[in-house]
Order: C-alpha cells, then sequence, then structure tokens
C-alpha cells in the first residue's frame, strides 16, 4: 500500500528526538534504529567516520493516522543542515483534547509560534526543541 511520510535530519541528536516523539506519541519504532555502522562500504564512497558510526542512519515511527515519521543523523559529509524551516508536519488529532495534549507535549522547551485557538479549524502551530515546526488542526467543535 501507498504511504506518506516526513523524514526529519538531525546533527547528531535523532535518536533523543525520536525517543521524544515516542514519549509524546506511543508506539514503537518500526524495524527499530539503523545506525551508520550497518552500512556495507561501497565501492566510490568514503568509509563511514569512527565518530560517525553510532548515527541514526534510519528510524521511523508511526504517529497519527497511520502516517510515520523517519529520520537520520546528517554528518558533516552530507552537507549543510538547516533544520526546522523547510517543512512543517500537520497533525489532524480527532479530538481538541487530544490536539491540546500533543500541543503542549510538542511546544514544551520549544516556542508556540500560534496558540490554539477556532479558525476554522480549532489551529495553533509551534516548533518543538529540536527545531521541528508542528501544525496542529482539530475539525471537532467540542
Amino acid at each position: 500500500m501507498a504511504s506518506t511520510s516526513t523524514w526529519l535530519h538531525f546533527r547528531g541528536n535523532a535518536e533523543e528526538a525520536f525517543n521524544f516523539y515516542k514519549s509524546v506519541f506511543g508506539g514503537d519504532f518500526v524495524n527499530g534504529i539503523t545506525r551508520y555502522s550497518s552500512l556495507t562500504p561501497e565501492k566510490g564512497y568514503p568509509p563511514i567516520a569512527e565518530a560517525d558510526k553510532n548515527l541514526v542512519i534510519q528510524v521511523a515511527l508511526p504517529i497519527l493516522g497511520g502516517h510515520i515519521i523517519k529520520g537520520n543523523d546528517a554528518p558533516e559529509f552530507l552537507g549543510e543542515l538547516i533544520k526546522g524551516n523547510n517543512m512543517d508536519i500537520n497533525l489532524q488529532p480527532d479530538t481538541r483534547k487530544e490536539t491540546e495534549r500533543l500541543f503542549k507535549a510538542l511546544s514544551a522547551g520549544g516556542k508556540v509560534e500560534m496558540e490554539l485557538h477556532e479558525m476554522g479549524d480549532y489551529f495553533g502551530a509551534c516548533v518543538d526543541k529540536f527545531g521541528v515546526q508542528w501544525m496542529l488542526q482539530c475539525t471537532a467543535k467540542e
């Protein structure tokens, strides 16, 4: 079945970030955490530096409605990392109570960009403590 996921890149703290997201959403990582050390050296590519071998090359976590967020650590050899400003993750919980719980948890230690309020839907936006932008909207009136 086709699916859509959101991929998040981090500079050395992907595991910490995904453990945080796991504490917010619950559930388990799909196939655990894969590290750069598991890569087989390929012709034409530089070897993985010893300092980068424990970094995360892939982690995936199902969140709301079957959506999966995936992520990795982006070592410096992969280029400049500009975090948080190139995407939002849009969550659409079923209830206002769940919307408020997620908003509070995700904005803790981060920044509230727009408080939850009526805007056609119940809507708010925040940036979490890892620099990832989130939008939450709920169509339920209660």
